[in-house]
Order: structure tokens, then sequence, then C-alpha cells
């Protein structure tokens, strides 16, 4: 049985805001006596050992008593930081602003989402004209602490009638209720088991969703869910006679969605059976009985309608053009040897949206935002000036509208909400944020480092203006490197705790990601999926070369896939960084697609069932099954008991695996959050309360004391 000791605090030499000590044995604190069964799988002749399998189990009474005793373990710690109620009184204290959503028009109101400061979930408001706003919806009312949100609204086109989606507990398993919005009273009952949905209304008559059949009880946050399914649901009659409308045994997919053109003419629907690339399909509504034509009939590339003008279909691709493109095609006769360029690709990936029929092009360059407006003809109108190098997302707006809002941010820059004249191009200040920080203080700059094999990286690297690169700054590195994602400039207030204290953000943008478009992610995909470890690896190195840092004042961070970066550059380099957090991660990769909708991502990971060479792969980069005995770095895994996308068996397992062969003397705790899933719907309490843990944490584990100077 491993232990650790919580640490004294005594001080020493100051460091920009943080102050250093000397580290002194207070108490042992033991973990658990994890047991360990006799389970083997054989892969390709391979025999894997599983012997933390039992944890699978999350409904099990005796996997519930391990997460009760490694909770105490982590809370045991954690309490025994003198600093901890410092750092969450300053959460308290910087998160206590008015937060607001850009608005949006419904009918004849408009609606805006607003959080006082430390309310646990953001309130919808609406308001006719400069009338006075007045509540819509509540979430903080739907349940008594705070872990049940609104997931989703949509409305019909002439906003009489709305359907929004909540969540409970965090899970993806969502409710849909419907209301009259003239006086907010329900409409029909309310429907359940939704997931991985949006809700496209049909005139008022009732809307289109997706859903799986619901695991059985003991499963239903780790049962696998296969066959999606596209229902229509008419209003007033009861979810039992929804009509399927796609997939199913028919038309096996894995991911279905659908939404309607603006006109409603046209029914939209994309099937998938992995997280990259699409069929595509379409019914035009407008003629009674049309059937669903196909449009594209593989998956190899991601393709969606966007927008239409009578027949003519708008399509958003990266078919033939890695970076994405826009073609027009007439409905009647839509496949891609018919589809005409509008905006061709360029070296910039190109994302869209349209409002005031207009196309806004939003461009990646270098992993930060540029863009440009054209008219539905495809000619370019003018380039959007933007306040400074960051991120811009929103312009979009209904076809009527005369202006449009985007929200600008970046690691330096708050998010303001900007109100933007679609005929003049002019932007003005809608709302600007209230959090309490001072832009002039600090600067973020990017820089490229080069990779294991030469690649060339970018990296964003922020800090208060005057940190001394002495080697010797506390560091957090964040990165994702997955799935097509990019990771763009934002604000996080938590954030401020570090640098605020003197410390460093650091964000490279790796491969597997989609900043550069589909060729940069699949170089980070299945057998190329080393990649973005040695991308990452890489960007630690950069720091302490350079000395923004060094080993000793170093902390990796990432969630989900990140989670799996994190967890498999500990295993490979254990000795790269003082602090690690893997968050919500992808940790057996051998089994991750046995749970929930996990097999969609073989796509980017490929399963040990694909071949020897895959499994081998995989088997050696695993970070479950990677870890060895050796000296780890200070680890706070955390998860949470309604994640339903990567089921928490994942962290309970690596944890465990990671508590067995700890062979030094820093902690390795798992925080288990309750009533909570993969992230989104959180309540403000909870995310205040991990983000201290993780703070406290770091600061207690290199030494260093926040605030002792402030």
């Amino acid at each position: 049985m491993r232990s650790f000791y919580v640490a004294s605090v005594a001080s020493a030499a100051v460091l920009m805001g943080a102050t250093a000590y000397a580290q002194a044995p207070i108490k042992t604190l033991p973990y658990p006596q994890t047991k360990k069964v006799d389970t083997v799988t054989t892969y390709f002749g391979t025999k894997v050992a599983d012997p933390f399998r039992w944890l699978e189990n999350d409904q099990a009474p005796d996997t519930k008593d391990w997460v009760q005793q490694e909770n105490k373990v982590t809370q045991g710690y954690l309490t025994q930081i003198p600093f901890r109620e410092t750092v969450r009184k300053r959460l308290e204290t910087l998160w206590n602003y008015e937060k607001y959503s850009a608005p949006f028009k419904e009918g004849k109101y408009t609606y805006f989402s607003k959080n006082t400061g430390l309310q646990s979930q953001s309130v919808l408001y609406r308001q006719v004209g400069a009338g006075a706003p007045e509540v819509f919806l509540d979430p903080n009312s739907f349940s008594k602490d705070g872990t049940t949100s609104l997931a989703g609204i949509n409305f019909t086109k002439d906003g009489s009638l709305a359907a929004y989606q909540i969540s409970e507990g965090g899970s993806d398993w969502r409710k849909v209720i419907v209301l009259r919005t003239a006086d907010k009273s329900i409409v029909g009952d309310t429907l359940k088991d939704v997931k991985f949905s949006g809700l496209a209304w049909k005139g008022n008559d009732g809307f289109y969703y997706s859903s799986y059949d619901k695991p059985k009880a003991g499963s239903q946050l780790a049962g696998l869910t296969q066959l999606h399914k596209l229902f229509y649901h008419k209003l007033g009659t009861p979810q039992a006679t929804d009509k399927l409308i796609f997939g199913g045994e028919k038309t096996p997919r894995r991911y279905i969605g659908a939404y309607l053109t603006e006109d409603q003419r046209f029914l939209v629907i994309s099937a998938a059976n992995t997280t990259t690339g699409n069929e595509l399909y379409f019914q035009d509504l407008s003629k009674l009985g049309s059937a669903i034509v196909q449009v594209v009939d593989n998956e190899k590339n991601n393709v969606d309608i966007f927008d239409n003008v009578g027949s003519k279909l708008y399509i958003f691709t990266n078919l033939n053009a890695p970076n994405n493109k826009v073609v027009t095609v007439d409905a009647a006769n839509p496949k891609p040897a018919n589809w005409k360029d509008l905006i061709p690709e360029t070296q910039n990936v190109l994302n869209v949206s349209t409002g005031g029929g207009k196309i806004f092009a939003n461009y990646l360059k270098d992993a930060t935002s540029l863009i440009e407006q054209y008219d539905m003809a495809g000619k370019k109108e003018r380039a959007i000036v933007l306040p400074s190098v960051g991120t811009a997302g929103g312009f979009g707006a209904k076809k009527e509208e005369k202006e449009t809002y985007y929200t600008f941010t970046s690691y330096i820059y708050p998010p303001t909400i900007f109100k933007y004249d679609i005929a003049t191009g002019k932007s003005t200040v809608y709302k600007k944020s209230g959090v309490q920080f001072d832009p002039t203080k600090y600067e973020s700059k990017q820089v490229f480092y080069n990779s294991k094999d030469g690649t060339r990286i970018p990296m964003i690297i922020t800090y208060k203006k005057g940190v001394v690169l002495n080697g010797k700054n506390p560091t957090l590195l964040y990165a994702y490197g997955g799935f097509n994602a990019s990771i763009t400039p934002g604000f996080s207030t938590a954030n401020i705790v570090l640098l605020e204290n003197g410390g460093i953000y650091a964000v490279p943008n790796l491969r597997g990601g989609g900043e550069y478009g589909e060729k940069w992610h699949l170089a980070g995909t299945k057998l190329q999926k080393q990649n973005v470890f040695d991308d990452f690896i890489a960007a630690a190195e950069y720091l302490k070369t350079n000395k923004y840092t060094d080993t000793d004042h170093l902390a990796i961070s990432g969630g989900s896939n990140g989670g799996l970066l994190v967890g498999a550059t500990m295993a490979q380099r254990p000795d790269l960084c003082k602090v690690a957090f893997p968050a919500v991660g992808v940790m057996d990769m051998l089994r991750y697609n046995k749970f929930t909708a996990g097999a969609g991502w073989a796509y980017d990971y490929g399963t040990a069932e694909d071949s020897k060479e895959m499994f081998d792969y995989l088997y050696k980069y695993s970070p479950y099954h990677a870890l060895k005995p050796a000296s780890y770095p200070a680890t706070m895994v955390t998860t949470a008991d309604h994640d339903d996308r990567v089921v928490p068996a994942h962290s309970f397992k690596f944890a465990s695996r990671l508590q067995e062969t700890q062979q030094g003397p820093a902690p390795v705790l798992i925080r288990i959050e309750t009533k909570a899933g993969h992230g989104a719907g959180r309540s403000t309490a909870q995310v205040i309360g991990e983000q201290t843990d993780k703070w406290s944490f770091m600061f207690q584990n290199m030494g260093l004391t926040p605030y002792q100077n402030n």
C-alpha cells in the first residue's frame, strides 16, 4: 500500500505573488485497498490482464463504496491545504459579476441569458423591443441543488411555441418540455430519454428529434448506445406513438441529426457511425409524400446543407477540400458531380454561418479568427475588423434581420458581445464583461516550436507583464489534440488565479485537432496518434528550454480526449512535470468502444479488434495499461458519477493502477463529482469547487503559496 503526506507552510523566497515554502510531512493518509480480480482478455494471441474491471459496474455496491473511500481520501488531503479557502474566496469574488449571452429574436420577443454572478445556472430572459426584461425560464428552479440544467431550446418559426431540453445531474440523457411562449403554459407530455438530439420544428404541429433505446436498468449510464433513431413527435400525442423517420434496424447509424432549412421547405438529415464524416439526405416538405433523397452515400467527408434559396442548396463540405469550402447545387440533381464552388478552399480552415441574407466565412489563421462577409452569389463584400487577435463566434441571424451579434475573446480579452450592422459592417460594443481583470497588465503571444519529427506546432503563451523568465514560474500546459476540434484563444475567469500569481498559461495546437484542416486532424489519428503525445511533450520541453518554467513548476492538463493525452504523456514521461490533471479521460483504449457511444470514436482511435497492428499500437499507449512502477507527478484525476459520454470507469481504473504503481512521494488523488456529467450544465458552485481544488493542489505540490504578497 502506498501513502502520501500533506505539507505545512514555511515562508521563503518571493515569486511574483506566489511564495515558495519548505514542505514537511504532517499526516499520512492511506489509499483504499482496491481489490483486484483475475480478468484476462486475449487479443490476437496476447493475454491482457484487467484486474480493476469490476469498477466498470458503476451501480454495484462495491464500486459505490470504493468511490466513497476515494473521495474521503481526496477531501482529507484537500481540506488540509492551508490556502485552499483563500483560493475559493478569490474565485467566488472573480466569478461574481453579471454574465450575458448574445440576444436572439423569436417572434415578437428578444431572448438572452443572464447570470447575476453566482447563480447555479444562467436564467433565460425575454423582452419586447426596449421594454423591461422578464424571466422566461429559470433553470435554478428545476432542482434544489442547481444540478438540473437547461440543455437547449428551439422555437417555432413564428415564436409561439418553444421546446426545451433539460439535463439532470449532467447526464446526456435529456427530457423535452414544450411551452406556449405567450403564457408559458405546458403543451402535452414531457418527452423522456432523448440523447444527442436537436429539436427541429415543422410548422406548429410538432418536431423532429433523435434518440437511442434506453439501456436496461443498471447500465443506463454506461450501456452501449448503437442505434440512433430520428422520430417525429406530433404535439398532443403520446411519445410512444412518435413516428420513426430514419434509422433503427433498417438503416442502422450511430449518430443521426436533423434540422429544417429556415424556410422550412427541406428536412435535412445527417447520418454517421463515427465522429468524422457523414451521409447526407434531405426531404422536400413542400411536396406531400416526397421521398427522402440521398445526397452523399458515404461517410468519408463532412457535408452539411446550411441554407437554401428556393431549390438552390448551399452546402458546406471538406470533400476534395481538406480546409473546407462552400458549394451550391439544385435540389433536383443534388449529387456531388453537380456541385459548383461558391467559396473555394483556401490555405485557412473555413467555417460558415448565415444572417441577414449573407454568408459569414469564419476562417482560422494559425488558430485565430479571420471573418469575411459574402453575398449569396459568393461575392466577398468585406473583411470584418475584429478588436485584436483572438476568437470571434456568432454571426448568426434570420434572413430578415438587419443586424447580428458576435462574441470576441482571447486569453487576455474577456468575452465581449458586439452588435454588427450587416449593411455597413460596423461593430459596436453591446455588452462588456464585468470580470475583475485588467488586460493591460497581461500579454499573450504566439510562438512556434518543432515536434519530435520536425513538424511546426503553434502555441500561445499568456502571462503577467514583467514576469521574469527564470525557469521557476508556475505553469499550466493545456491541450486537446483530437476529433478535428480546434482550440482557439478564449478567456477563462478561473485562469486569473494562475496569472495574477505570476503563473504562465500555455496552449499548443496539437495534431489531431482541426486548426489546419483535415490533414492536420488525420496526422493525429489511429496509427499516427503518437504524434499528438510527441507534440505535447515537445511543448513542455520548449517551455523549459526557454526558461518559462522547469519540471518542478510545470503542470499538464486536459479533459476527455485531452485526459487521454495527459494520461498517455504521464505513462511515457513520468519525469516531464510536477503535477498532472487528467480530466474525464479516455484511459482504457482497449475497451472504450464497449460503453455508451464510444464505438463512434473509432475514426480517431481505431479499436483493439481492428487488427493486430492496431491492437499493439493501442495497447502500447493506453494510459491504463501503460502505467509501470515509476515516480509519477502529483496527480488529481477528475471525473463525475453521471458522465455517460466518457464513463467514469476509465478514471476509476486509471487512478487505481496509478495508486498501485506510484513509487514516489507525490499524491495520487481522484476527485469524483456527484450529480455531474462530462462537463456541461454543472452548477456554478461545482465549477468553483473543482477550480479551487485544482489550483490549490497545483500550488501545494509546487511548494508555493498563492496570494502571499498580493
